[in-house]
């Protein structure tokens, strides 16, 4: 520790920039000045001001219940969404009513106070809806507002034409956005964010293998990186062999046309074909990355949990290993029931639902898929994850599958995402052939299928 002021500094300001905006002292710091600052905006003593408190909460209700409705009914928001955000708006605009309604009459102190209160009330409101969304969960990840070490394709070819110049890898690998052409699907969908670790730069580097990293629902590409700090682990992974990591692809798996594809073919758009046939062909030929046996595996978290599982059941020859965290044993389409999940995505076939479903997969194959492998962790706050991975763990097993299991405290967010794709990554890079002997798991459980 650098006990000198500088060093003390360092310390606090790194300490502050990795502070949570979700939960914890800062968010509810702000929540209680916003009030204390809305409070002390009212003029109470002036004339009439009941009267104006009174209608400017008519106003202030009135507009959100609207907007509520607009959002809801037009499926720009979600029902599940909670009322924090619509509460907090409410402050905000009947705090600029009461402002503006006594703008004249007031002081220039309580003036700026009321602009002051609006502002905070506009930063309750983003805050909340970021706690619903949880885009970003520290200071350091909102300001970024990107992930690290961004690049675009040309900055990208510029630098791997530096390393092999220089033949000095850089420090970190290299998140660079990109468009992956949906050849065999056609899957309208938005750009994928793709991790290259250092030792990908290097000249006539051995081709490296690949893991797809999906988001939840409602969820999109810069997920696992923006908030799921998955370049960060794979950086410090990386460091400890030689730069080398998994290239990891974190692709827009919902697409355009809904937020919630569950990966599967349907009306939105042929989501699984995209994740199972276009992705890898976009690695093999464009990233140069690993081919044959064991060289791809697929990840997710909560909806993209049961994704991973379903596609590398359906796809044993392309994914050899796959990890759910807090994944479920069957695809829903947001909040509806098993029925109308059935007739949203499958056109009403019960069979091709089974299909998709890992829980009926296990069951109606056991012993059918020896040599894979698979990871399910799950939070202890979050039962319906902890009871999905319960029972497919053993199902896996009956069925052929090596498998690690980790229940351990958490939620259903990215501060337990994130542990769980850094507890998880050496054994999935083990499996990728980048480690030449089996990690340390523990505390997971792991177990292989008996002859």
């Amino acid at each position: 520790m650098d006990w000198t002021p500088i060093g003390i500094w360092r310390v606090l300001w790194q300490g502050f920039m990795h502070t949570s905006i979700i939960t914890g002292w800062l968010p509810l710091s702000v929540e209680v000045l916003t009030i204390v600052m809305v409070v002390a905006s009212i003029n109470w003593r002036g004339r009439h001001e009941t009267r104006r408190l009174l209608v400017g909460a008519l106003v202030a209700t009135s507009v959100m219940l609207v907007t509520a409705g607009i959002l809801l009914f037009g499926n720009i928001a979600f029902s599940n969404v909670p009322p924090w955000p619509f509460v907090w708006a409410g402050i905000g605009v009947l705090t600029l009513w009461i402002g503006v309604a006594d703008w004249k009459r007031n002081v220039e102190w309580r003036r700026v106070t009321s602009v002051v209160a609006v502002l905070l009330t506009i930063v309750c409101t983003l805050g909340a809806i970021n706690n619903y969304r949880e885009t970003f969960i520290t200071v350091y990840r909102l300001g970024s507002l990107h992930p690290e070490n961004v690049l675009n394709v040309p900055g990208l070819q510029a630098l791997k034409e530096q390393v092999q110049a220089t033949g000095k890898l850089p420090a970190n690998g290299t998140v660079f956005i990109t468009d992956i052409p949906p050849v065999y699907s056609g899957f309208q969908t938005r750009k994928a964010y793709i991790y290259l670790p250092p030792e990908w730069f290097a000249k006539n580097a051995a081709p490296l293998p690949t893991l797809i990293l999906l988001p939840g629902e409602p969820g999109g590409a810069p997920d696992w990186s923006s908030s799921g700090d998955a370049d960060t682990t794979a950086n410090a992974f990386a460091a400890t062999d030689s730069g080398k990591s998994p290239i990891i692809i974190m692709p827009d798996s919902n697409g355009i046309n809904t937020e919630d594809s569950e990966c599967v073919n349907s009306k939105f758009g042929n989501a699984e074909t995209y994740i199972a046939k276009d992705i890898p062909t976009f690695a093999h030929s464009v990233l140069g990355a690993a081919t044959g046996p064991n060289s791809m595996a697929i990840a997710g978290l909560s909806a993209g949990g049961t994704c991973s599982t379903m596609i590398a059941l359906n796809n044993p020859n392309v994914f050899s290993t796959f990890a759910s965290y807090s994944g479920f044993t069957a695809p829903q389409y947001q909040s509806t029931t098993v029925q109308q999940t059935i007739d949203i995505l499958f056109d009403g076939s019960e069979s091709a639902y089974l299909d998709h479903s890992p829980l009926d997969i296990l069951k109606s194959n056991p012993n059918g898929y020896q040599g894979m492998a698979g990871w399910f962790e799950a939070g202890t706050s979050d039962a319906d994850t902890v009871n999905a991975a319960k029972t497919l763990q053993p199902l896996a097993l009956q069925a052929g599958i090596s498998t690690c299991i980790l229940i351990r405290p958490g939620g259903h967010d990215f501060l337990f995402w994130a542990q769980a794709f850094h507890d998880s990554l050496p054994w999935i890079s083990w499996r990728l052939g980048l480690l030449p002997n089996r990690p340390d798991t523990a505390p997971a459980r792991c177990e292989s299928p008996s002859n």
